[in-house]
């Protein structure tokens, strides 16, 4: 059986990200499934990325695997300096109005006039 570095290899060859190699590297000093928690992703998606199968958009998981594991971060016109993981996170949730808390409301807003905002067709 093979590992996370060789399933990647093997799956990407010469054209792997740099991304994709931290993120097999990070399976395989721990495991995909505590990688992907990390991530707040499943690890069905871990495994996908890592086979070059994901179907979804690479951008993203991109920069969730940066901001958890390379502590990427972004300026956010309301929070400020924030992990581009979070920011991900926050762009997900701004995907329709909620009026759960004034936090969601003010987020909702910030992301829309935000050039990072991406709606799902985009992500």
């Amino acid at each position: 059986m093979s590992g996370p570095i060789e399933k990647a290899s093997k799956a990407w060859g010469a054209d792997m990200p740099d991304w994709v190699m931290g993120l097999a590297r990070a399976c395989a000093d721990s495991s995909q499934s505590k990688v992907a928690s990390r991530m707040n992703r499943s690890a069905s998606l871990v495994s996908a990325v890592l086979a070059n199968t994901y179907k979804g958009s690479l951008e993203a998981v991109e920069e969730v695997y940066r901001g958890v594991f390379e502590l990427a971060v972004v300026e956010c016109p309301a929070l400020g300096t924030l992990p581009t993981n979070e920011c991900r996170d926050w762009q997900a949730k701004a995907g329709r109005f909620v009026n759960v808390n004034s936090q969601r409301v003010r987020m909702y807003r910030a992301c829309h006039a935000c050039p990072r905002f991406r709606t799902k067709a985009d992500a």
